[in-house]
């Protein structure tokens, strides 16, 4: 076959509308193959023919769209230093933008023979058993799509996966459930829409591997936070044939942009599919180990291991940073994505051993002219020493907020702990952002996401329940500042059950309610339930998917209420802090804090560690922020009331200067939904005395004089 020198950027597969060039980085490499494959599995073998600045290159001419290709490395074998170069491998395409097929655990995948790990050579062809890269088309209409481009101060977040959202949906046709184009779906769209959210944030889609392990239990990775081709949508969420994955990705981007719904990608640049010393050869390890991973320094056999994964990239290597980097911009400009959210972000920062903040990969985000401009969300942790990072990243950057989560899990299952917390949390956790130059939507605040709980089981289990998973429940977290209720998991007491639903509505009210940057867990507003399992990594079944016949649509309506109500009133997403001093032309600040007995918090009142209940006051005046056209945002102003104590509680509404009358706009006690209703209820006047339920959150609106200019 005729092969011409090629060029070696970019990087990958390059279809120009003739033929394609084929370029791979290797620096251990003394000869690359690239292997085609038919329609058959027969296997042509071309030497490429060029290297140029230790990147390996050729052009086929006539070589089209569809065609399946991998590589062969020949190199040094040495694994004492971390050289692993085999050619009787068949390598993946660390730039394949699509990938078909999937991979077969036989022996022949492993770089060694199975009885002798540590010093042989295995040189059984893995051609049989592994996926393949695929050649793609570029082109993709995408007619007159317009990314969102949605304020972060009015971002409201969606957590979920592909498969699990449509996979039992009744409304979805069978063939799309699970698939790009069943989240795509008119009905899935509609759904979205309704829920009023604003971004949706799926779980890893970049092409990833299933867990040998995980299969030989009866197993799956559900997840997907085990990636192997970094430019590829994952394949097995596709509903068309071989290499159909990309437009069914872009047209899934192009459906939720039309509905005003940004995609936010969560990506795993921080380990690969292939494991620590004992794991399979299927790409970066075959094709320049040292060069992509982190090597322990004094037996570069084996491996850094900061993320509980059996490897780590290796950050410090430029072409390493460059793959990352050229992975980010072609998802914003190949697929149009408006954001990502890095998983456990903290290794990317470590340059030699400590999270670094000015480390190189950051460097790079901040200079680049494409990935700056688009949402950027921090995992901002990981296993290693130091790795707890919360608060620490760079301006650019939000993070999700670990002590978000848990101080509201604290405050509703009544631990004490200083309501100074709490506050703190409340309005956006200036201690932790506003020091570094960051303002409240750094904080992307949470109750529950994908690892963990969800909402109904953070109020039915005191305790995990992860049998299921085959590790006699020794995986997931084990402090989970959960709280049953009176019961572990399904009850049929009605007062159990009633106080389920009123905590639910507690967490959601909180969330709502917060400074920063909501974020939903996927299947929470409709009371999903994974039996107590809280790390459902592998269960790519019944058990994680959505149970659209078991939904609750109690819940789910007022869900939907509570963001709509966020969404109209600007005093609860500010795009700025608090300052706690008098508004012009008002007797009140911009923000109070109040006892149960309606007198501003002091000192000690915010010391003490029992006190469970306290008000807050928001002026709807004291935005201090401007509108799309300039002019000045001012709202409603509110007064909210929290009470986690196990009793009732009398509270009393402050003096006549913080507002002379209120009205009830939410009670979570009352399983009634006030936010449905239209009419304002009856004046409550200033003084006077309301008794709060047991855990329970009531909010009240303040009644303008009329005349009065907001």
């Amino acid at each position: 076959m005729q092969i011409w020198p090629g060029k070696p950027y970019p990087l990958g597969a390059t279809f120009d509308g003739s033929g394609t060039n084929f370029s791979l980085f290797s620096e251990l490499a003394e000869r690359v193959e690239l292997c085609l494959f038919d329609d058959h599995s027969h296997e042509t073998r071309i030497d490429l023919p060029e290297s140029t600045a230790l990147c390996w290159h050729g052009y086929l001419p006539n070589v089209r769209p569809g065609q399946r290709y991998g590589f062969r490395v020949h190199g040094p074998w040495a694994p004492e230093n971390g050289q692993w170069c085999n050619p009787s491998k068949v390598l993946l395409d660390p730039y394949a933008k699509a990938i078909d097929g999937s991979w077969e655990w036989s022996e022949a995948v492993y770089p060694y023979h199975l009885t002798e790990p540590e010093n042989s050579k295995n040189e059984l062809d893995s051609a049989p058993f592994v996926a393949t890269s695929v050649v793609i088309n570029p082109f993709f209409d995408w007619g007159n799509d317009r990314q969102p481009n949605t304020p972060w101060h009015r971002t409201v977040v969606y957590e979920t996966h592909v498969k699990g959202f449509s996979r039992t949906h009744p409304d979805i046709p069978e063939e799309l459930r699970g698939t790009y184009a069943g989240l795509a779906h008119p009905v899935s769209i509609e759904y979205l829409q309704n829920l009023r959210i604003t971004a949706v944030e799926l779980l890893p889609v970049h092409q990833f591997v299933q867990d040998s392990t995980l299969m030989d239990r009866g197993l799956r990775n559900y997840w997907g936070y085990n990636s192997i081709g970094y430019l590829a949508p994952h394949n097995e969420y596709a509903a068309g044939l071989r290499g159909e994955q990309v437009p069914e990705f872009k047209n899934l981007v192009k459906t939720l942009h039309a509905a005003g719904i940004e995609m936010i990608l969560d990506v795993v640049y921080n380990h690969t599919g292939e494991g620590n010393h004992l794991g399979p050869m299927l790409s970066f390890k075959g094709i320049d180990n040292p060069a992509y991973y982190r090597l322990i320094a004094d037996n570069r056999r084996y491996y850094m291991d900061y993320t509980g994964t059996g490897n780590t990239l290796n950050m410090r290597h430029p072409h390493v940073l460059q793959l990352i980097m050229d992975s980010l911009r072609y998802w914003v400009l190949e697929m149009h994505v408006d954001g990502f959210r890095f998983d456990l972000a903290a290794t990317l920062a470590r340059e030699l051993h400590d999270v670094d903040r000015l480390s190189s990969f950051f460097d790079l985000i901040q200079q680049d002219p494409v990935v700056s401009q688009v949402k950027l969300i921090a995992e901002p942790w990981d296993i290693g020493e130091g790795g707890y990072q919360v608060g620490n990243f760079p301006p650019l950057w939000s993070e999700w907020n670990g002590m978000y989560r848990d101080t509201v899990r604290d405050l509703w299952r009544g631990t004490d702990q200083t309501l100074a917390e709490f506050a703190f949390r409340f309005t956006g956790s200036s201690d932790l952002y506003q020091g570094t130059a960051r303002r409240p939507n750094a904080s992307i605040n949470f109750i529950t996401a994908h690892d963990g709980f969800t909402l109904s089981d953070l109020v039915s289990y005191n305790d995990k329940h992860n049998e299921a998973n085959g590790e006699e429940n020794r995986d997931g977290e084990n402090y989970n500042r959960s709280w049953n209720c009176g019961e572990e998991g399904p009850s049929d007491n009605p007062e159990v059950l009633a106080l389920r639903r009123r905590q639910k509505r507690n967490f959601l009210t909180t969330l709502f309610l917060s400074q920063g940057v909501p974020m939903l867990l996927g299947g929470d507003e409709i009371g999903r339930t994974q039996l107590g399992n809280n790390n459902a990594y592998c269960q790519d079944n019944e058990l994680a998917w959505y149970d659209w016949a078991r939904a609750d649509t109690e819940l789910l309506q007022f869900t939907r209420r509570l963001i709509g109500f966020r969404h109209r009133h600007p005093v609860f997403c500010r795009r700025r802090w608090f300052q706690g001093r008098l508004i012009h032309g008002s007797e009140v600040s911009d923000i109070g804090w109040f006892t149960p007995a309606g007198v501003e918090m002091s000192e000690d009142d915010w010391r003490a560690g029992f006190a469970k209940s306290l008000g807050v006051f928001l002026n709807g005046r004291g935005i201090q922020s401007l509108n799309e056209r300039g002019e000045p945002v001012t709202d409603d102003s509110f007064y909210v009331m929290f009470n986690s104590h196990h009793e009732p509680l009398e509270f009393t509404l402050p003096a006549q200067r913080w507002g002379e009358q209120w009205t009830m706009i939410l009670n979570t006690a009352d399983e009634k939904d006030l936010l449905a209703e239209q009419e304002p209820g009856p004046a409550i006047e200033a003084g006077e005395r309301i008794l709060v339920q047991p855990s329970c959150v009531v909010l009240l609106g303040r009644i303008e004089p009329k005349g009065q200019n907001q």
